[in-house]
């Protein structure tokens, strides 16, 4: 099986900074896009921003200029950088992946297990 671990969540003060990353690792073939995602209380869950096997990137509008995906393709690893970070930006983090693996014929997509991030006023 497959297994995706984020660290790097915490408490921050607004307009200050966090760097998450999110490690895979199993029988893995290879990993197509990569991505996080966020849930605040009472919300559904949102794509902040992906990344593409080629480095392709997409942000959802709320975190452009602010926050930066990037992944290491040899550690199976996506890191999100987030600068200048708002109370707003208050949530659970999840990563996300689609991965092939050994024996398996197919991309399954997988998720941590979630990492809280607060940014206090």
């Amino acid at each position: 099986q497959v297994q995706l671990v984020e660290s790097g969540g915490g408490l921050v003060q607004a307009e200050g900074s966090l760097r998450l990353s999110c490690a895979a690792s199993g029988n893995i073939v290879s990993i197509n896009s990569m991505g996080w995602y966020r849930q605040a209380p009472g919300k559904q869950r949102d794509m902040v921003a992906s990344i593409t096997s080629s480095r392709w990137t997409n942000y959802a509008d709320s975190v452009k200029g602010r926050f930066t995906i990037s992944r290491d393709n040899a550690k199976n690893t996506v890191y999100l950088e987030m600068n200048s970070l708002k109370p707003e930006d208050t949530a659970v983090y999840y990563c996300n992946a689609e991965i092939l693996l050994y024996g398996s014929g197919y991309i399954g997509r997988y998720w941590g297990q979630g990492t809280q991030v607060t940014v206090s006023s």
